[in-house]
């Protein structure tokens, strides 16, 4: 049962990241934006059924939690403390959600090419993007290249934050152009 270390405030107003003194997963990413998709996630369901929120994502140490905009953050996190505290910790779910993680992403359609091209941008965004946009309780998923078009997704607090979608999204396709330079990159 993770015990919640911190809880920060993040770019988006409507959005907060608890940080935790022990792992919800090692390193594999839990991204929901309603209730139907977190179906197989007790933690994000229990956090969905709680009213006013709209977002749920989580990662290791930190799970960020977004709102409507229409509740009282104080308030708000008392709620959001009791299933975050009763999560089952990282050990315990581990090997479920690698091989759901495993299966969700696959590249079998892609050819050899785009395989290596989408490497190089994936190795970008790691090392300059990510790690910004997971010390603001947000992340960044690469869902597909075709041609010349990178389709992208925000996560955690970053997708409903309006800088992700206009400021941080250019920065991307301007980092992305460095190595492709007639590629667009769209958020969905």
């Amino acid at each position: 049962m993770p015990k919640i270390a911190e809880i920060e405030p993040t770019p988006n107003p409507n959005a907060m990241k608890f940080i935790l003194k022990e792992p919800l997963t090692w390193g594999i990413t839990r991204s929901y934006d309603n209730p139907a998709q977190a179906q197989d996630d007790a933690l994000a369901l229990a956090l969905f059924d709680i009213e006013h929120v709209t977002n749920v994502f989580y990662v290791d140490h930190w799970i960020t939690v977004t709102q409507d905009g229409q509740a009282d953050w104080q308030e708000l996190m008392r709620k959001l403390a009791v299933p975050i505290r009763d999560a089952p910790g990282a050990d315990a779910q581990s090997e479920q959600l690698a091989a759901q993680a495993t299966a969700a992403v696959s590249t079998e359609h892609l050819s050899d090419a785009d395989k290596s091209r989408l490497d190089k941008i994936n190795e970008i965004l790691d090392e300059q993007v990510r790690p910004y946009l997971q010390g603001d309780g947000g992340d960044l998923y690469v869902m597909g290249l075709e041609g010349n078009t990178l389709t992208v997704h925000y996560q955690g607090a970053c997708g409903s934050c309006p800088s992700s979608i206009s400021g941080t999204l250019a920065g991307i396709e301007n980092l992305v152009k460095q190595i492709e330079p007639d590629m667009e990159v769209v958020a969905v």
